[in-house]
Order: C-alpha cells, then structure tokens, then sequence
C-alpha cells in the first residue's frame, strides 16, 4: 500500500487526474527539423553585436547631451561592463568542452556564468581608478541599456518559415 502511495506522489498529474507522462511523444526527426525550421536559435555573437551598438549609441548620446567627455565614457565603460563579460561568456559556451554531453554543458553554463559575473563586478570596481570624472549615474545608464538590448535581439530575430 505505501508503494502504491509513493509511485502515485512520484507521477505528475494535471488537476484533472490524468497522467501527464502518458501525454508525452517524443519527436521523430522530421518534427525536430520542423520545429527548428519554425523557430530558428539565435545566435550570441548576434546579441552580443547589437549591446555593441547599444552601448556605442548610448555613450554618444551622453557625451552629445551632456557636452562633457567624460560622461560618455563613463556611459561607454559601463556597456564594456556588459559587453565583454558576455563575450567571454559566449566564447566559453561554444567551445568544444561545453558541448561534450548534457554533463559538461550544465557545468560550463554555471562555470561560465560564474566568470562574466566575477568579471563584471571587477569591472565595475575597477572603473573610478580607470575612468578620470567617473560619471556613475551614466555608467549606470550604459550598463543597463547595453543589458537591456538583448532584449532587441530577440525582437529582431530572423523569424522561421511558416508551415
């Protein structure tokens, strides 16, 4: 009787009572195919471009209203606080170690998310020693619109054939 109990636990039911896993199909190669076809991935060095162009147009927008150097720099090095964590962060995860097996990939995501998060606190420690009038209020704004554009990667993603 506990058995029965425990496998019961164990099965993921919808709230209707009905099984879940007796829903599931994998599938076939052709219906793997198509889905990729309908939904293409989108690649990190194509993120990574675009918070590129975010962070060059946010840095000269705050230099151009501001008239003052140094706030676009400081707009520019917080964009390099986002940009070159995830470029190493890409770098990481398409290399060949990362995509052995299902094992190594989950360990080089967290290992690799682990180095862009380390490396972007040092950056942003380091920037009052780098940058001369350190404008915090506009590396801010750099880093979080740079971050953000991802988000219009995403949006302009090539969009998959209609079947």
């Amino acid at each position: 009787m506990k058995t029965m109990a425990r496998d019961d636990r164990d099965r993921d039911v919808h709230e209707d009572g009905q099984d879940l896993d007796a829903d599931f199909k994998p599938l076939s190669a052709e219906e793997a195919q198509r889905l990729r076809e309908r939904k293409p991935l989108i690649s990190p060095w194509r993120v990574i471009a675009i918070q590129v162009v975010a962070g060059l147009l946010v840095a000269l927008v705050a230099w151009g209203l501001s008239g003052r150097l140094s706030v676009g720099w400081s707009a520019g090095y917080g964009a390099l606080a986002v940009v070159i964590p995830s470029a190493v962060f890409a770098r990481g995860l398409t290399g060949r170690f990362s995509s052995l097996n299902a094992g190594t990939a989950v360990f080089g995501f967290f290992l690799w998310e682990m180095v862009k998060l380390v490396l972007s606190v040092a950056m942003l420690l380091a920037a009052p020693r780098l940058i001369t009038a350190l404008s915090w209020p506009a590396m801010l704004v750099g880093l979080v619109v740079t971050m953000k554009a991802a988000w219009v990667a995403v949006m302009l993603a090539p969009k998959g054939r209609k079947i």
